[in-house]
């Protein structure tokens, strides 16, 4: 399948892994790379040696192009941004502000410049600063989200811009890739799917968290922050929602509570005190298989589709 992503970033399949921080690390990225899609590395709020070793590692495991997600409201967002220019990585990917500053000795390096965003405002301003295309998230994603759904954010982006776009957000198998296309995409994110991999390195409850979940068991929280994030319902989520809702939890606290909650879930399996951090598409996902037959399995079924 070959489209304006495919040319663009020098892979096989219009498929990219979505840069979820404490879990995108070199060995998810490289797998995924040699699958045919395009692996990430999570910039987070990590050290920058402990980057610089990541990226890497990872080229050590792979010869197919990878790339860096910088979460640029970070305090280590510049030094990343020089790493990545300074490892001559092949694309980096954007979210939480606005990488503008940074396009233009990106650009200079050869580096494909990929936002991610919620709304077709921010999608023009990205599209006017020079970024090569960008991902629009739906709320349905894990993690931070915006309010837009992706079946109503994509074809309004779509319209919206000349380069290319790539939809996030509830996909997770070829018939959420097909739907994509359709919407006018042409490339896709994947998160959670990724998830229930062999390669990723979460803990093990975090994979059977993902494999048990049913459809109703996502649950966004800290709205009332101004960064509400999608989680597996577990009784530490449900107790953030239900502080949040009745006001038992002040913004402050909540932020107390969950701070560090993240690594808690990916590297403890933490239940008591996790964000276990999932897409609201966990409920289709049945099995942990190699990152190389999900890739396939995801290309045979969108491409059956969509040659009917």
């Amino acid at each position: 399948m070959k489209t304006r992503i495919t040319e663009l970033l020098g892979c096989e399949y219009p498929i990219i892994q979505g840069g979820m921080a404490w879990v995108a690390e070199n060995n998810l990225a490289a797998a995924v790379s040699n699958a045919g899609g395009i692996g990430l590395i999570a910039g987070g709020n990590a050290p920058i040696d402990y980057l610089r070793d990541q990226i890497r590692k990872c080229k050590e495991k792979t010869d197919k192009p990878f790339g860096v997600n910088i979460m640029l409201m970070s305090a280590t967002a510049d030094d990343l941004a020089q790493l990545c220019i300074d490892e001559k990585v092949a694309v980096v990917t954007t979210g939480a502000g606005n990488p503008a500053k940074y396009i233009p000795a990106w650009k200079e390096a050869g580096i494909k410049v990929i936002p991610v965003i919620p709304s077709v405002a921010l999608a023009k301003r990205m599209e006017r600063a020079g970024a090569d295309a960008v991902v629009a998230e739906g709320t349905e994603s894990g993690g931070h989200i915006g309010e837009n759904t992706t079946m109503c954010l994509v074809p309004q982006v779509v319209d919206a811009l000349e380069i290319p776009v790539i939809a996030a957000g509830g996909i997770a198998d070829g018939r959420g890739m097909a739907a994509s296309f359709m919407l006018g995409a042409e490339g896709v994110q994947l998160g959670t799917r990724f998830l229930a991999s062999e390669e990723c390195q979460i803990h093990a409850i975090f994979k059977e968290l993902i494999i048990k979940a049913k459809d109703t068991d996502s649950v966004v929280t800290g709205r009332y922050t101004g960064h509400p994030c999608r989680n597996i319902k577990t009784k530490f989520s449900k107790k953030l929602a239900s502080g949040e809702k009745d006001g038992s939890l002040t913004p402050d606290e909540f932020e107390v509570l969950t701070l560090g909650s993240l690594r808690k879930a990916v590297q403890d399996g933490n239940l008591d005190e996790g964000s276990f951090l999932c897409g609201a598409i966990a409920g289709m996902i049945e099995d942990v298989k190699p990152c190389e037959a999900i890739v396939k399995e995801i290309m045979e079924q969108a491409e059956k589709l969509l040659n009917r």
